[in-house]
């Protein structure tokens, strides 16, 4: 029987497309895709530098454009200096003012304001191509340079080829999607300079990654709960291990509305000094994650305890892995790396660097409207530790290989907890 009230809308149907179920995991970056969008509506685009100093000292750059509906745009400059050795740490956070990309004579992966520059560049090095430079005057007693060059052997990446590479889509019409999130990385890259606090010149020379991201959707209705892990060795020529994890919200998975709770992963592994591996694991909330796979990128919490302070269960420890197969044609073969690092509980933490409250650090229009929409009080746990990056693969990559290898380094991580 025809009927007035029939819908053409299948509310089953698939509301959230990952792009942890590309097939094509290795997408090498193209100019556009590190240039700043600055996306009006509700948008948040980061492009965050992160790095590890020879003395294990981690320092975080980030420049984060905040579009919030019919209200001007908000920018803002953030620097975390965290030495593990004295436990001191420097932060600044700075709204800045006539933001502008490109700047004259540059494209859109430049920009500056009138605190800070960061100019997308070649290199005159051969052996890393290409390079950022960091300039910033963020206080009176804190300044910035550092220039970070991507090693040649090690390319950018997204995950999935084509302009649509790195997106996973919110809504059930990708082509018109109701929000996305998209990251792209140079997952090693080496920083030179310096910067000066109080007065005092500081070298900053190490090794770390860079990440620009975009949450093309209100922040408290992409996800509820973030992973980041960030590895660096200097071993056999060069080590990076990173994750980014992310898990919706109960409103948007493959059966429409309330089949949430999807969690994407998306990793990569650098070894000998060559981007080796990017892995991408997607867990529904209805099936059983299973560890006979090809391809593994997961973040595990073990043994969660409640901390008052903040009301979340926060992980004692945290199990980081990637497994998938080798991007290099002369060491072909499977990979596989595991970091466990504990981080201890509320009372007894282990290289806590700082419980960051969202809220107090973000925008005043942008506060009001997460806490009035959410109701609740975002924090990021963020953590330092020494840990082993236990790898197995081919002894074509690296001598030694396929029995296992230990490779100590730093290892920075952050668990974001959203509602």
């Amino acid at each position: 029987m025809l009927s007035f009230f029939n819908s053409s809308t299948d509310t089953k149907a698939p509301n959230f497309h990952p792009v942890s179920e590309r097939p094509d995991l290795f997408g090498e970056l193209e100019t556009k895709d590190l240039e700043w969008t600055c996306a009006g509506g509700f948008a948040t685009e980061t492009q965050t530098f992160y790095h590890f100093l020879e003395d294990e000292t981690m320092i975080m750059c980030q420049v984060i454009h905040s579009s919030i509906g019919l209200w001007s745009p908000t920018i803002q400059f953030t620097c975390k200096i965290y030495n593990p050795n004295t436990k001191e740490t420097i932060w600044r956070s700075i709204h800045v003012s006539n933001f502008t990309t490109p700047p004259p004579g540059l494209d859109k992966r430049s920009s500056r304001a009138d605190q800070f520059s960061i100019t997308c560049k070649p290199s005159t090095d051969p052996f890393h191509p290409e390079m950022y430079a960091i300039r910033a005057n963020l206080s009176d007693d804190l300044q910035v340079s550092l220039d970070v060059l991507r090693p040649a052997l090690v390319p950018g990446f997204k995950v999935g080829s084509g302009p649509n590479g790195g997106f996973s889509y919110f809504g059930p019409n990708k082509d018109k999607p109701e929000g996305y999130v998209v990251h792209r990385f140079w997952p090693r890259t080496v920083a030179n300079g310096h910067f000066i606090h109080k007065g005092r010149a500081v070298e900053a020379k190490g090794v770390g990654m860079m990440v620009h991201a975009i949450q093309g959707m209100r922040p408290n209705l992409v996800a509820t709960r973030w992973n980041f892990a960030h590895f660096q060795s200097n071993a056999y020529g060069g080590v990076s291990a990173i994750q980014m994890e992310f898990t919706t919200l109960e409103t948007h998975g493959r059966r429409g509305p309330g089949s949430g709770g999807v969690t994407v992963n998306i990793g990569s592994l650098v070894l000998g000094g060559k981007l080796a591996a990017i892995t991408a694991e997607t867990r529904w909330p209805d099936e059983k994650q299973s560890d006979d796979t090809e391809i593994i990128s997961r973040a595990v919490h073990v043994n969660p305890v409640y901390d008052a302070e903040t009301g979340y269960k926060q992980p004692s420890a945290l199990v980081f892995q990637w497994v998938g197969q080798s991007l290099l044609e002369n060491s072909p073969g499977k990979l596989s790396a595991t970091i466990k690092v504990d981080v201890g509980g509320p009372t007894a933490p282990k290289g806590l660097v700082e419980k960051v409250d969202v809220l107090a650090e973000i925008p005043y229009v942008i506060k009001t409207m997460v806490n009035y929409v959410a109701g609740t009080k975002p924090y990021i746990y963020q953590w330092q530790n020494r840990v082993k990056l236990l790898v197995r693969g081919p002894d074509t990559l690296i001598p030694g290989l396929s029995n296992g290898l230990e490779l100590e380094g730093p290892l920075y991580n952050e668990a974001s907890f959203i509602s």
